[in-house]
This record gives C-alpha cells, sequence and structure tokens, in this order.
C-alpha cells in the first residue's frame, strides 16, 4: 500500500513518516500543489495512494483546495478506488474542518498534534489495518 505525506512542517512530517512507514510506502511532498502533482504521477504509474494524510494549513495552495482538485480528478478520471484523505489540522476550527468533510469530501480529520494510537484507530476505521 501506499501513502503520500503532505505537510510544510518538517517535524510532522518526520512523525507521520516514522508511524506510517512499516504500514506503507510512503512519499511526503510539502505543500498542495506538491501533493496534486504526486496524485496524478501515482495514477501515471499505476500506483495510486491508498491513503493521503494532508495538513489543512499550506502555503501556495491549502490542502482543502488540494483535496477539492484530488477528488475532481477522480470524478473526471473515473479513478477508482478514491484516495482515503485524512486531514490534519493544528487549528481546532469547526468550520475548517466541515469545509474539508462536504466540500473535499475527506475522509477522517485528526487534530495535531497527530498521535499514533489516534492515527491508527482511524487507519482501522477506513480499512487500512488490515490489508
Amino acid at each position: 500500500m501506499r501513502a503520500l505525506i503532505v505537510e510544510d512542517e518538517f517535524l510532522s512530517r518526520k512523525i507521520l513518516r516514522s508511524f506510517l512507514m512499516t504500514l506503507f510506502e510512503v512519499d511526503i511532498v510539502v505543500n498542495g500543489r506538491e501533493a496534486v502533482e504526486a496524485f496524478k504521477l501515482a495514477h501515471t504509474e499505476g500506483k495510486p495512494y491508498d491513503l493521503i494524510l494532508m495538513d489543512i494549513m499550506m502555503p501556495e495552495v491549502d490542502g482543502v483546495e488540494a483535496l477539492s482538485k484530488i477528488r475532481k480528478m477522480e470524478a473526471e478520471e473515473s479513478l477508482k478506488p478514491r484516495a482515503k484523505v485524512i486531514m490534519t489540522t493544528a487549528l481546532d476550527d469547526p468550520q475548517t474542518v466541515l469545509k474539508s468533510f462536504y466540500d473535499g469530501e475527506a475522509s477522517a480529520y485528526i487534530v495535531k498534534p497527530v498521535a499514533k494510537d489516534k492515527l491508527y484507530k482511524e487507519l482501522e476505521k477506513l480499512g487500512l489495518l488490515n490489508k
């Protein structure tokens, strides 16, 4: 299985990678623009991401906009199965979280700092731990 970490903060990238590296082949990008490019490339290579961990607040293209572009690509190109996307945020901002869920169709969200047990619980709910 493949996972993409989209995070602009170095320490968060390092921690998330350590949580996922035994379960997934992990790629890392630092903003939403790179996330969209990595998503396209993964599908072009025939090795799509099963999981995307996407920070909401990032420079250039934020996580909500990147998720919207990814979901649009999935719909336009009939890409199946759709990637499971867990949004991560330092802000406990219900409005942004709701926008991610309803507009961007996020699979889940976690408030930072991300704890390993909390992440694994979400992965289990999404059916990504037992594969």
